[in-house]
């Protein structure tokens, strides 16, 4: 069945301040962040009609906006409004949110200062990232040639548009070779991340996750370390060098779209959907699906650790 296109559906987009049709939301050709990748975006969740985190990611695109020098005029309040407009709009029950900010057509050249920023919001009905039989039996992963840069050469600390290039790259090169995601390695050669999701191993029963120092510290992945912890579950933040990953007992990935899926297979390496892994999903299944407070800005879940 063919994909439905991103750009010819009913309902809502929420754009500068307004609802919008669907099919009307477009910008200018010649938009700043079209040619040269100034945007920041968020990715979040909405299930059973509540949306998770929604002020911690929310926090997390103005942080960004401010790394890109972004001078964006909306409040917090402002973008979890217009999160929760969208939702209503388009009856989302089950489904992905993606706020996005980025520079208009103002200004052509790699300078944008004149630029306006807008911000725009999306919802639609999106049950999984990656299909139930993949997230039952574990993906499977090719190790990318492509790596994430280092902080001196990138604001990898932004969910920045243009830093996800090579992260496509990465993809359609796993992809082409029959696997279902990339693990990308940092600039020195160490276990960095999927192309848009955390990583996680189980060694001894304890979880060991790549220090978050030159890619994103996912919101799922603070989740998922709290879960662990909670559950009694030794939880080490380190550096984790490929060949380390023979010995791991389960392995599996962490993000807001991904959420927690097993992984089967690193190159030529196979693991098993183990007992670890099942309970931490299960722990961030329940969590996710437990309704929030009235006031969504005083949801307990929504608190940056």
């Amino acid at each position: 069945m063919a994909m439905l296109p991103y750009d010819d559906r009913d309902g809502s987009i929420w754009m500068d301040g307004e609802l919008l049709p669907w099919r009307e939301a477009k910008v200018p050709f010649l938009t700043h962040a079209l040619h040269y990748g100034s945007g920041v975006f968020e990715g979040i969740r909405c299930y059973e009609g509540h949306i998770f985190k929604l002020t911690e990611h929310n926090k997390r695109l103005l942080e960004g906006c401010k790394i890109m020098d972004m001078k964006i005029k909306y409040t917090l309040e402002d973008v979890n409004r217009a999160c929760r407009e969208a939702v209503k709009a388009n009856n989302i029950t089950d489904g992905y949110i993606r706020p996005l900010a980025w520079r208009g057509a103002e200004q052509m050249g790699v300078s944008g200062q004149q630029t306006k920023i807008h911000l725009a919001v999306a919802a639609w009905e999106w049950p999984s990232y990656f299909s139930p039989e993949a997230r039952e039996k574990g993906i499977a992963l090719k190790t990318s040639h492509w790596r994430r840069p280092s902080p001196e050469s990138a604001p990898v600390h932004a969910k920045a548009c243009g830093l996800y290039m090579i992260c496509t790259l990465s993809k359609h090169e796993a992809e082409n070779a029959g696997y279902n995601d990339a693990l990308m390695l940092d600039y020195r050669g160490r276990v960095a991340e999927l192309t848009g999701a955390n990583f996680f191993m189980v060694m001894d029963g304890a979880l060991h996750t790549p220090e978050a120092d030159c890619f994103l510290n996912g919101i799922t992945r603070r989740t998922i370390i709290d879960i662990a912890k909670e559950n009694g579950i030794n939880v080490h933040e380190r550096a984790i060098m490929p060949e380390e990953l023979k010995d791991a007992e389960e392995c599996f990935a962490t993000g807001t779209a991904a959420e927690v899926t097993p992984i089967g297979k690193i190159d030529d390496m196979e693991f098993t959907v183990g007992p670890v892994t099942r309970k931490i999903r299960e722990q961030y299944e329940k969590l996710v699906r437990t309704p929030a407070p009235a006031s969504i800005e005083e949801d307990p879940r929504a608190v940056t650790a």
